[in-house]
């Protein structure tokens, strides 16, 4: 297997985070009362319990390198997620950053979020 990382996030309920996973592909591997763990082609998000978490306050996130950033946003945005500037779950449109990146964002809800990147 090659090295690699796997972000760890909160959640306030597993069937809530799962299922808003579950919108835009990813399935569940592993659960108990202490772990989820979500998957979708090569990515994957592990959570653990965080029941008392307040969304507004999360400082939680992580980067999702795509190569192709414009079709997983499609996706996101087909599966109901609004864009905007406030609330969770939210979406920011990517955008072509200073150094050559596109960058967007999807805040799930329990207030991570969860930059989507794709280099050029």
């Amino acid at each position: 297997m090659a090295d690699h990382a796997t972000p760890n996030l909160p959640s306030r309920d597993f069937g809530v985070t799962a299922r808003f996973y579950e919108l835009f592909g990813f399935t569940e591997s592993w659960r108990d009362a202490s772990w989820m763990i979500l998957e979708r082609g090569g990515l994957t998000l592990e959570f653990f319990p965080y029941p008392d978490l307040d969304p507004a306050m999360s400082s939680f996130g992580s980067c999702l390198r795509l190569d192709d950033v414009g079709s997983f946003y499609s996706e996101l945005k087909a599966a109901g997620i609004p864009e905007s500037t406030t609330g969770w779950p939210r979406l920011h449109r990517p955008k072509r950053e200073a150094w050559g990146g596109l960058v967007g964002a999807l805040i799930d809800p329990d207030g991570s979020l969860l930059r989507l990147i794709q280099e050029d």
